[in-house]
């Protein structure tokens, strides 16, 4: 029941709504009440035989077709509200799921498929909305009848009113005797479902690597293997719910046995008239209706329940990583950046970092170097608040990241990453999310400092050209051009770049390294270094290993240690063998 009322309280902005279709069930109920004592009225008026009165007979008919015609308007008007009901509920839900999604840390993200958290969004918000609009359109009509049926039952008769009474504490009794065996499976099914969509997801985003790999039929395979074991599953689930329901049936139909032969015997013997039996007859078949579809309705609440767990579990999820209650704006005037005893992990058991302590001054470009998983990426989140830091303090400006707004920390931060992440949408569109609502002359400044302008205006559409998802239609350096492109119109006073170069040809890699050197100039810049000939003009060159600050220098100093940077130069220069390329890699060089 508490998961229930969770249901019931997510949808608390349509309270409105609710009230008014209450009030049409309510009504619609009342009609439907009205048709039996009409229909008795009637044949007892007609055992009169000559000297019933057609009038009365004929007002009764009259009566009846205009309780049907307005069941049929309030019915219909009263589902169509449902409906819109539902279709707002589900916007309200998918904006409350996605926004709460957003707000989540990139911890949670890196534990989870973005194809499973899009099939629980669907799943769980397409059970609540269902279930939403079976309790609008179904459930308060079947509460509402079933009550004023029983108290008209009573009037006539209090003993079958009792019996039918006992319908609904036996039969509910009964499914709920059996939910949580059903939920168990309908939890089995939607962890395979998640799965199979979670895989799905992945393989469509990474098709070029399946089909280089001539992998179709394997992820194929994987995918069916999941989703016949949800198949699988359902059998069981479906037997067991149809044997439940065979047994709870059969319960009332004896329990209706009982009622008909009590009304049938109390009519024989004249207690009641013929027109009270017809009576009583339709509001045991009006009562027995909606007891049959409680079938419907049970099995609705269960899913509704099952899958909407899900849902809930999202959005109870700690944000973790959240602004202070009192956090201030972010001022940033020079972009000096101090790292003091900061230490991290991803599994709060082996560190990443450990005690780094560094200062950055204003203006100037940094590179870091380390092998693969030394901490070089993860300095970088941890100074756009993506992950906190178990220990230390890092600050900007002398402003402790953790008593700023996190708008204002990553606003005054650009990044541009080894893989330009692209929107499906316009060029125009892709530049200007650092900005929206920059005019076009700044677009188009920012796309010629980008050395990007002159590719667009050869698009057939130039900058209204779409450029599919994630760019696919435009070329590696095309795209980072672009991505450089949207670092500059937001034009941060400090800057990360994730080497942007090196999966690049050389005739890209000029391109896009002009564009870089204008993008860096005036700003602090942090390199994560994939190509040596990159860094070479760098202010200082900060090596990392075993997670924590192994040199500081220029590359020129540097050059002349011992350290990881002067056995990477001569890597570099020597001969290029398989032996020297792994070694490279190590270090995420390319060679």
């Amino acid at each position: 029941m508490n998961h229930i009322y969770k249901i019931l309280k997510s949808a608390r902005e349509l309270w409105r709504m609710y009230i008014v279709i209450g009030v049409l069930t309510m009504l619609l109920s009342l009609a439907t009440l009205l048709q039996p004592l009409f229909s008795g009225w009637a044949i007892d008026e007609m055992r009169k035989g000559t000297g019933a009165s057609v009038k009365y007979v004929a007002i009764l008919a009259l009566l009846i077709f205009l309780l049907d015609l307005f069941q049929n308007v309030i019915s219909n008007f009263s589902g169509y509200l449902g409906d819109q009901m539902s279709a707002r509920l589900h916007n309200v839900l998918a904006n409350r799921y996605y926004e709460k999604l957003l707000s989540l840390p990139q911890r949670f993200f890196d534990q989870e498929l973005s194809g499973k958290l899009i099939n629980r969004l669907n799943r769980s918000i397409a059970q609540i909305a269902s279930f939403m609009q079976m309790m609008s359109n179904n459930f308060l009509q079947f509460i509402f009848s079933t009550l004023f049926s029983l108290v008209v039952v009573a009037i006539y008769s209090w003993e079958v009113a009792l019996m039918l009474f006992a319908l609904y504490p036996i039969y509910i009794w009964m499914t709920f005797r059996s939910s949580g065996t059903w939920q168990n499976y309908q939890k089995k099914k939607n962890h395979h479902q998640d799965i199979a969509i979670g895989r799905f997801t992945e393989a469509i985003g990474q098709v070029k690597v399946v089909k280089s790999f001539i992998k179709e039929k394997h992820e194929l395979k994987f995918f069916a293997n999941e989703v016949s074991k949800v198949v699988a599953i359902n059998k069981p689930q479906s037997k067991f719910w149809h044997i439940q329901d065979f047994r709870r049936r059969v319960v009332l139909n004896i329990i209706f046995l009982f009622v008909y032969m009590y009304i049938f015997v109390q009519g024989a013997q004249g207690a009641l008239t013929p027109g009270q039996v017809v009576t009583l007859i339709l509001y045991a078949m009006q009562i027995r209706i909606p007891i049959f579809t409680i079938s419907f309705l049970v099995e609705n609440t269960q899913r509704a329940v099952a899958d909407s767990k899900d849902y809930f579990e999202i959005m109870n999820e700690n944000p973790q990583i959240a602004d202070r209650p009192n956090a201030k704006v972010m001022k940033v005037t020079d972009g000096a950046i101090n790292f003091a005893d900061v230490s991290f992990s991803y599994d709060n058991k082996q560190p990443v970092i450990k005690n780094i302590n560094l200062n950055i001054q204003p203006d100037t470009k940094i590179a870091l170097v380390g092998e693969s998983g030394e901490g070089k990426t993860t300095l970088t989140n941890l100074l756009l608040r993506l992950y906190e830091p178990e220990q230390g303090i890092i600050s900007i400006d002398g402003q402790d990241i953790n008593e700023v707004t996190q708008e204002s920390l990553r606003d005054a931060i650009g990044v541009v990453f080894q893989e330009s992440a692209l929107f499906s949408g316009t060029i125009k569109e892709n530049i200007a999310y650092a900005k929206p609502g920059a005019t076009e002359k700044q677009v188009i400044a920012a796309a010629k400092a980008a050395n990007a302008h002159e590719f667009i205006e050869k698009l057939e559409k130039g900058y209204a050209a779409q450029i599919g998802e994630r760019g696919l239609k435009l070329s590696g350096g095309q795209k980072q051009r672009i991505a450089i492109a949207r670092a500059l119109l937001k034009d941060a006073p400090i800057l990360i770049l994730d080497e942007a170069t090196s999966s690049l040809d050389s005739k890209s890699e000029a391109f896009v390294q002009d564009a870089l050197e204008r993008l860096m100039k005036g700003r602090t810049t942090i390199i994560i270094a994939h190509r040596l000939s990159t860094i070479q003009n760098v202010d200082q060159i900060i090596t990392l290993r075993n997670g924590q600050i192994d040199e500081v220098g220029t590359p020129a100093k540097l050059a002349k240690s011992q350290g990881i940077y002067a056995q990477l130069l001569d890597l570099q220069r020597g001969k290029k063998t398989e032996s020297t390329k792994k070694k490279l890699q190590k270090y995420d060089i390319s060679a």
